[in-house]
């Protein structure tokens, strides 16, 4: 499996100071997989930000974007490499204390452990060679050329923002957020940017959080570096806003959520033109 896991839509350089990535809704599931899993792909369908990227190509206007191919069964793009977890991988370490530990612990690392709470995802433990093989071929390419379209917007406009895009399940309570926006608690991007996007949630009559529960992961912390004037945020949209009722095809909000996240790109890109210098860590 040497061919590239993920498609780039758009130009290198990029046209805009805004890329958009989405890591997490790769519908792939390599022959490997299958052969190596405890449970069928409907299983695994849990794992995926169903049909984000369905969205983010409706929303896109000339931006460059990102989109993963590989389910995240396969690798998760959103950990980092030493994420390994000990109970499936034969070339894991010790899992950490302390909270940076907890998607690990829970079967969420750089190799999903589970399908779904309670479901264990794989019948046998992967070797060493296999998770260094999926870091090497899928991984690491996806990030390089992330860093590549980051720096080489930085370079033309000043300034550049990557959107990491992701769906999250319906949040528990009454007034639920239906947006989550995540900066790493103000670490990957400037505040003014977290505003103008959360601003266009609320504009459209939406409750929306910031970085509760989801503050992004290892994207944002690779990639957000606002010292560098490289910007990276986190948006995550409840399923509800644009799939069926069933949360599998896209439905009859489709439109009006791709509105939306067009209007949270446009407003990023406003900022970033509109600075009167280029937007640096607050």
């Amino acid at each position: 499996m040497n061919a590239s896991s993920f498609d780039r839509i758009g130009p290198m350089p990029p046209d805009s100071p805004v890329v958009v990535s989405v890591p997490h809704a790769g519908r792939d599931y390599p022959l490997q997989l299958r052969a190596a899993a405890a449970v069928p792909v409907a299983s695994m369908l849990a794992l995926e930000d169903r049909h984000a990227d369905t969205l983010a190509l409706a929303a896109r206007d000339g931006e460059t974007l990102f989109v993963q191919r590989r389910a995240r069964a396969w690798i998760d793009l959103n950990r980092a490499e030493d994420e390994r977890d000990p109970l499936i991988d034969d070339g894991a370490r010790l899992i950490p204390a302390g909270a940076a530990a907890t998607k690990l612990r829970s079967g969420l690392g750089l190799i999903p452990r589970r399908a779904a709470p309670g479901v264990t995802l794989w019948r046998r433990r992967l070797a060493d060679d296999e998770v260094r093989q999926r870091i090497a071929e899928d991984h690491r390419p996806y990030h390089a050329a992330l860093a590549a379209a980051l720096s080489a917007a930085r370079d033309r406009f000043g300034a550049a923002l990557l959107i990491d895009l992701h769906s999250m399940p319906p949040l528990p309570g009454p007034v639920g957020a239906q947006v989550v926006i995540g900066d790493r608690f103000g670490r990957s991007a400037a505040a003014r940017l977290v505003h103008r996007i959360e601003g266009e949630a609320v504009s459209a009559g939406l409750t929306a959080a910031l970085n509760a529960p989801y503050p992004g992961g290892h994207i944002l912390n690779l990639h957000g570096r606002p010292d560098r004037r490289v910007h990276a945020i986190q948006v995550e949209i409840d399923r509800r806003l644009y799939l069926d009722p069933a949360l599998n095809v896209p439905g009859h909000t489709f439109g009006a959520t791709a509105v939306l996240l067009r209007r949270m790109i446009d407003a990023a890109t406003d900022e970033l033109f509109g600075a009167e210098y280029p937007l640096a860590a607050e």
